[in-house]
C-alpha cells in the first residue's frame, strides 16, 4: 500500500492542552477487537510462512516479540488486559523466507495454574481467590498473606551482558533462548541488589553497559533507585553479578510514589520522570484483606505536577534543579539529547493518567456504543518535546524563558525561590526537606513543544515509539516510528519527520499493526536506511495475521509473510540479528 504523506497544519498551534480540536471529536463504529485479545494455542515448532512481494536477503536473524496469551485457566478468568498469561513469538528472517513459532513462557505463575487448572498467583489487575478446598479458617487466614509478586513476564524482551530476558515490573525475568523460545531460568533482581521490581524497558550505552530503573520498599519508605548492569559477564552462569544502585531518589509522597513504565537517557544523564500516576502503598499492602487487585492501589492526582529527575549517569549525582510541567502522563519515551547547553527530553505524553484502567479485558471485548464509548473515554498520547536547561545556578535570572534555541517553541523559566505564592514556597520547602542537602534547590517550569502538527489528531495520536536506536540513541535524531491509535490499539503505522513535522502513513481498513521495531540497512548510510517490522493481526479474518516489512526510507510496503495460524496483539518487542 503506498503511503500517505501528510504535511503539518498551517493554522495556529493547538491549545494549552496540547489537544487539537479534532482530537476531541468521539467517534463511532469502531470494529470489534474482542478476537485479538482471546486465548491462543501455541506453536512449539517452526511453521513457514507464505511470503508476498519481497523480504530483503540482507535480513537475517529473530524478530521477537512477547505479550500475553491466555486469558483463563477451567472456571477463573483474568480481567485485565496485562495479566495475561506471557506468550513468546518468534519470526526467523533467514534469505527472504520467514518461519513463525510461539511458546508460552514457563513461568510459575502458568505452571502453577495450569496444573491446578484456576487462577492460584494474582497478577496485576486480577486477584487469586483462595483454594476453595481448604476450610473456611484456611481461606479466611490465606487473605493476611502477602501477595506473591508474578514472575508473568510478558511486557518485553531485553537484553543483559549479551542474553536475552523476558520481564515485566516485578523482581522477577526469565533468561529464554532466542533460538527455540525455551524457558532457561528465573532471575531475581533482589538477590543482587535491594530493589523490587525493574522496568521492562532499559537503556544501553554503546558497550553494552545498561541502565534501569527499580523501587525499593523498606524503613525508610519508597525509594526510585537508578540501577547500572556491567556489560559483561564473569563467567558463563552471570546473570546480574555487578549490578549496583547507581542513585536512590525519594519520593514527594514516601507512601505515595509514582508509577512509572520507563525512562529516558541522554549521554551522560539518566532522566527519572515523576508523574501524577501515583501507588497508594497501604491500598497495595492490604489489597488481598480488602479483596482487591493490585491495580486498585493505582491511581491518576491531576492536582500534582509531573517532575523530571536529573542524575549523572558517572557520578550517580541528582541534580539540584528539578524540571516542573503540568500534570501529564508518560509510558514511553522516544528520545533525549543534549545539545548547546539544554537537554531535549521527547516523550509520548498524554493530559490524563487513567488509560491503564481502560485496559480490562472486558472492556477491549465489547462492540457497538460499549465499544465506542471505551475509547472515547481514553485519552490519547502525543509526542512532545521538553527543553531542560542544564546550567542552571543560582545567578540564573528567573521569570524569564531560558530556551534560546531559536527552532524551538518550548519553554523553561526558573522558578523564583522568593515569590510571595504561598503554594509555590510550600512545594519548594518540601523539595528542600526532601533532598536533604546543604545545596540550594532550584526549579525550573516547563512547557512542551508539540512535535506534530494538528494533522495527527485524524490518526489517533502515537504511541509505541521506536528510533534507530544503534545509530541515534542519546543523539540528535530526525524521525521515529510508531503506531497510531484511532482504536484501543494501534490501527496503523507513521513515519514522524521532526525536520519539518510532517509524517508518512501505512494503514489498511480491518487491520492493527504492533510496534514497529528498526532493523538498519547492514550498508546504510542515512537515519532511515533500513526496514521496518511489525505483525499485523486481522479480527475480521481467522488466520489472517502477518509479518510486515515496509521501507524505512519511503514506508512502501516491500513484502509480508502470512502466518497460518492466530496470534493475540502484544506488547514489545526486538530484532536479533544474526551473522
Amino acid at each position: 500500500m503506498s503511503p500517505v504523506k501528510l504535511e503539518s497544519s498551517d493554522e495556529a498551534s493547538p491549545a494549552e492542552n496540547g489537544k487539537a480540536k479534532e482530537c476531541t471529536t468521539a467517534l463511532k463504529g469502531l470494529e470489534t477487537i474482542a478476537p485479538l485479545v482471546r486465548s491462543m494455542e501455541e506453536t512449539p515448532e517452526p511453521i513457514a510462512t507464505e511470503v508476498q512481494g519481497t523480504i530483503p536477503s540482507w535480513i537475517k536473524g529473530n524478530f521477537l516479540r512477547n505479550g500475553p496469551g491466555k486469558f483463563e485457566f477451567g472456571n477463573t478468568h483474568y480481567n485485565h488486559w496485562f495479566d495475561g498469561m506471557a506468550m513468546l513469538h518468534q519470526f526467523k528472517i533467514q534469505e527472504g523466507q520467514v518461519s513463525y513459532m510461539s511458546r508460552f513462557l514457563r513461568s510459575d505463575a502458568y505452571n502453577k495454574n495450569s496444573e491446578r487448572d484456576r487462577i492460584v498467583m494474582s497478577e496485576f489487575g486480577t486477584l487469586a481467590m483462595p483454594d476453595p478446598c481448604k476450610n473456611f479458617f484456611l481461606r479466611f487466614l490465606s487473605r493476611f498473606e502477602m501477595i506473591e509478586p508474578t514472575d508473568n513476564a510478558s511486557v518485553s524482551f531485553v537484553k543483559y551482558k549479551g542474553d536475552y530476558y523476558v520481564s515485566t515490573e516485578t523482581n522477577f525475568m526469565h533468561r529464554v533462548n532466542p533460538e527455540n523460545l525455551e524457558t532457561l531460568e528465573k532471575v531475581d533482581w533482589s538477590k543482587f541488589i535491594a530493589v523490587n521490581g525493574a522496568t521492562a524497558h532499559p537503556h544501553y550505552d554503546p558497550d553494552g553497559t545498561t541502565y534501569n530503573m527499580g523501587n525499593s520498599y523498606g524503613s525508610k519508605g519508597a525509594l526510585y533507585n537508578i540501577i547500572r548492569v556491567p556489560p559483561e559477564k564473569t563467567d558463563s552462569k552471570d546473570t546480574l553479578q555487578g549490578a549496583q544502585v547507581l542513585c536512590s531518589i525519594a519520593p514527594a509522597n514516601k507512601s505515595h510514589p509514582s508509577y512509572y513504565h520507563s525512562f529516558a537517557m541522554s549521554e551522560n544523564y539518566v532522566v527519572f520522570i515523576e508523574q501524577p500516576i501515583k501507588m497508594d502503598l497501604f491500598k497495595i499492602v492490604t489489597c488481598k484483606i480488602r479483596g482487591k487487585a493490585l491495580s486498585s492501589g493505582i491511581y491518576w492526582d491531576p492536582k500534582l505536577e509531573t517532575v523530571f529527575h536529573l542524575v549523572d549517569k558517572r557520578t550517580g549525582e541528582v541534580s539540584p534543579v528539578k524540571y516542573h510541567t503540568k500534570a501529564m502522563s508518560t509510558f514511553h519515551q522516544i528520545n533525549a539529547f543534549e545539545e548547546d547547553g539544554f537537554l531535549m527530553l521527547d516523550l509520548c505524553c498524554a493530559d490524563d493518567g487513567q488509560a491503564i484502567n481502560n485496559y480490562l479485558i472486558q472492556n477491549l471485548r465489547q462492540s457497538g456504543e460499549a465499544l465506542d464509548e471505551v475509547y472515547n473515554a481514553t485519552d490519547r498520547a502525543f509526542p512532545r518535546r521538553f527543553v531542560l536547561p542544564l546550567h542552571v545556578t543560582s545567578d540564573t535570572p528567573t521569570g524569564q524563558n531560558l530556551n534560546t534555541r531559536p527552532s524551538s517553541e518550548a519553554s523553561c523559566v526558573k522558578i523564583s525561590s522568593e515569590k510571595d505564592d504561598d503554594v509555590m514556597m510550600m512545594m519548594m520547602m518540601m523539595m528542600m526537606m526532601m533532598m536533604m542537602m546543604m545545596k540550594m534547590v532550584m526549579m525550573v517550569f516547563c512547557k512542551h513543544e508539540n512535535l506534530h502538527g494538528d494533522d495527527l489528531c485524524e490518526y489517533g495520536g502515537l504511541e509505541f515509539p521506536q528510533i534507530n536506536y544503534g545509530k541515534c540513541n542519546t543523539r540528535a535524531y530526525r524521525y521515529f516510528y510508531g503506531c497510531g491509535f484511532k482504536h484501543l490499539v494501534g490501527d496503523s503505522l507513521l513515519k514522524m519527520d521532526l525536520k519539518d513535522k510532517t509524517f508518512k502513513v501505512w494503514k489498511q481498513e480491518g487491520f492493527y499493526p504492533s510496534e514497529p521495531v528498526f532493523v538498519p540497512s547492514p550498508d546504510g548510510v542515512e537515519e532511515d536506511d533500513g526496514a521496518i517490522l511489525s505483525v499485523v493481526l486481522t479480527p475480521s479474518q481467522d488466520k489472517g495475521t502477518f509479518l510486515l516489512v515496509l521501507d524505512a526510507k519511503t514506508f512502501e510496503e516491500l513484502g509480508r509473510a502470512r502466518v497460518p495460524v492466530n496470534m493475540a496483539y502484544g506488547f514489545h518487542g526486538t530484532f536479533n540479528a544474526s551473522a
